[in-house]
């Protein structure tokens, strides 16, 4: 979705908010039907990448940009205040498909469904005392079982597992409250179950 979002200690009170306002975004027109729609006057900035730091950097009061989770706002102190766009992707075919361009939507829908898959889970690394092993794999099974490495300190190993992002924080404490140390999460690009 594309959306307004300004800095997360102002007040909001409409769209009346950017009256006279400089906005950043990599969407101008956009941008610009919207708020003449709005019968709002605003100074637009356009800029290319990283448009969520306008706001900490003095370029803009307010920003336009596309809106997944909310976490990259949430990282540089902004809110979500006003959707202005919503799309989705969607994928339409023939049931009665030629075998060979059956073949090919399978090796597509294929390679979707790997990064949505990798995108709903986080690859979780961390340090844990041995004795703490049973209740880690406990919390996070994965795919069909952690790796689990010695480290060089004797009585430690490293735990490499997947986590649903849907739990992530939940998990994360379980993990902390278990005796897991230097909890390292990463995206996962792609994951073929």
């Amino acid at each position: 979705r594309l959306s307004l979002a300004i800095p997360k200690g102002q007040e909001y009170p409409g769209v009346q908010y950017f009256q006279g306002k400089s906005i950043a975004t990599s969407y101008p027109k956009i941008l610009g039907d919207f708020l003449q729609s709005k019968n709002i006057q605003a100074e637009i900035h356009e800029i290319s990448g990283s448009v969520e730091i306008a706001p900490s950097i003095g370029l803009a009061e307010g920003i336009f940009d596309i809106v997944s989770s909310g976490s990259t706002l949430m990282m540089n102190g902004l809110k979500e205040v006003e959707e202005v766009f919503k799309s989705e992707a969607v994928l339409i075919g023939n049931k009665n498909l030629a075998d060979w361009k059956k073949a090919i939507l399978d090796k597509l829908l294929f390679r979707i469904n790997a990064v949505q898959t990798g995108k709903s889970n986080k690859y979780v690394l961390m340090n844990v005392p041995n004795k703490s092993i049973p209740r880690i794999i406990e919390l996070i099974p994965g795919m069909r079982s952690p790796t689990i490495l010695p480290l060089a300190q004797e009585g430690w190993s490293s735990v490499h597992s997947v986590l649903s992002e849907d739990q992530f924080w939940e998990n994360i404490e379980e993990l902390r409250a278990a005796g897991a140390e230097g909890i390292l999460v990463v995206p996962i690009e792609k994951m073929v179950l």
